[in-house]
């Protein structure tokens, strides 16, 4: 089977690397003249333990399952990442009720190594700290993505498979019993494949609506949460990810740390209109409030406006936070034809785990 995968991000190199290792002719389409230069590359890099997410949800399968793959295809591709750890804190003891529940969702999550802390045990593992409750996470670490994904595409061309960048997919309509995919570019064209993988990241929508007799009606509403981080000039006099309790919408203003030790804060929520990745120095007041709540130590001066993210959500302000969205032929009625709508995080500690349903989404 000829499989084309349209979206050279974490998710779609994961899947175009999985057709391939069952034997399937691959090619990856890309707009971009590079991979992973979207959502792939503006993300705290975190591989999530898969603490909080609802029993059921498709996060709840594929982010510990996703972690176990992602940390043994580290350990045999030579990626950098290290497992630091995370602490998960409250600063009130109103919030205490909260801290237990999400305690015991990782547990039904089937997450390993946590442990619920008193204020005085996290205070020894992180002296900086202030919190009067916490539970680590040891599973929780961090990678280099842009590694990850060479190593996938690595992968894809070992075995035949091949990338076409500048190729930005225009419509998609059936060929007999294949699907005709036309698309623009330098060097604008057709092809007729097998099977197509819609992993297009803010684009999914607007090309399964690309699709002749796919159903506008199934094509779920885009929703753009933009995620500012500030960076921190000095020396992180943590070891840990910290993170508090989550807010409506995100995670909260928490604590993550890269490979080299630089520490950034973030996301805040600020929900947009249209793609913008600047980010407002005027912002920073509220960060210096919402982390000396657990880091009271925090100079005056220390933070700078770093990057921005932008998660393509499929619900928005005060609504419930949607599942990912995998749409393979048992859910539409078209053969050869998956969508994945809602990709964010953790999508990148779930992709290995969501290549494996989107392929066998193909092959049922």
């Amino acid at each position: 089977m000829q499989v084309m995968v349209i979206g050279a991000g974490v998710v779609g190199l994961a899947a175009a690397r999985e057709a391939a290792l069952r034997g399937h002719d691959v090619i990856v389409a890309e707009a971009a003249d590079s991979i992973g230069t979207g959502t792939s590359s503006r993300n705290s890099e975190v591989i999530h333990a898969g603490l909080y997410y609802p029993t059921g949800s498709k996060r709840a399968l594929h982010c510990p399952r996703g972690r176990r793959m992602l940390y043994a295809y580290c350990a045999s591709h030579g990626i950098p990442h290290k497992k630091l750890g995370k602490l998960f804190i409250v600063t009130k003891d109103a919030d205490t009720p909260k801290l237990e529940a999400i305690y015991k969702q990782a547990l039904v999550n089937g997450v390993e190594n946590v442990t619920m802390l008193d204020a005085a045990e996290a205070k020894r593992m992180e002296p900086a700290l202030f919190c009067v409750a916490a539970f680590h996470s040891a599973e929780t670490g961090v990678i280099d993505s842009h590694r990850f994904m060479l190593a996938l595409e690595g992968d894809i061309e070992d075995r035949g498979g091949v990338i076409a960048f500048n190729t930005p997919v225009e419509r998609i309509a059936r060929d007999g019993a294949g699907w005709r995919v036309a698309f623009g570019g330098p060097e604008p064209g057709d092809i007729t494949v097998d099977a197509v993988v819609n992993c297009a990241g803010h684009g999914a929508q607007r090309l399964a609506r690309a699709v002749d007799g796919f159903p506008h009606a199934r094509v779920p509403k885009l929703v753009l949460a933009k995620g500012n981080y500030f960076g921190f000039a000095g020396r992180a006099p943590f070891s840990r990810l910290i993170y508090p309790a989550p807010v409506p919408g995100g995670l909260g203003i928490h604590i993550t740390l890269d490979l080299a030790g630089r520490m950034r804060f973030g996301p805040d929520v600020e929900w947009i209109e249209a793609m913008n990745f600047d980010v407002d120095p005027r912002r920073g007041d509220a960060f210096y409030a919402a982390i000396r709540t657990y880091w009271p130590g925090l100079p005056d001066n220390s933070l700078f406006p770093d990057y921005a993210g932008i998660r393509p959500k499929l619900t928005g302000s005060g609504e419930p936070a949607a599942d990912f969205m995998v749409e393979g032929p048992q859910e539409h009625g078209l053969p050869g034809l998956v969508h994945l709508f809602g990709i964010e995080s953790p999508g990148l500690t779930s992709a290995l785990s969501l290549a494996e349903e989107v392929l066998d989404k193909l092959a049922a």
